[in-house]
């Protein structure tokens, strides 16, 4: 399973891991991926989604349903 968030895109990056004598090794970076479960009343659902902390976070302020709605404006994603 990919470690992609369904909101947001966000997905691991890769970068250096730096010793104190400065030797440089690959390694990466995750996102912080929950698995939640969210109602939507408007469509009378339970949805499953893949979110990062972040996106918790702005459905916390926004509402699930706003937060979805703008995502489609962006043209990030597509309701039913």
């Amino acid at each position: 399973m990919a470690r992609v968030c369904d909101l947001t895109g966000k997905k691991t990056i890769t970068g250096n891991s730096v010793s104190h004598a400065n030797n440089k090794t690959k390694r990466k970076f995750y996102p912080n991926l929950q698995l939640k479960y969210f109602y939507i009343p408007e469509i009378d659902s339970w949805v499953r989604l893949k979110v990062t902390a972040q996106a918790i976070k702005t459905i916390n302020s926004l509402g699930i349903y706003e937060y979805l709605r703008k995502l489609e404006k962006k043209g990030e994603i597509k309701l039913k």
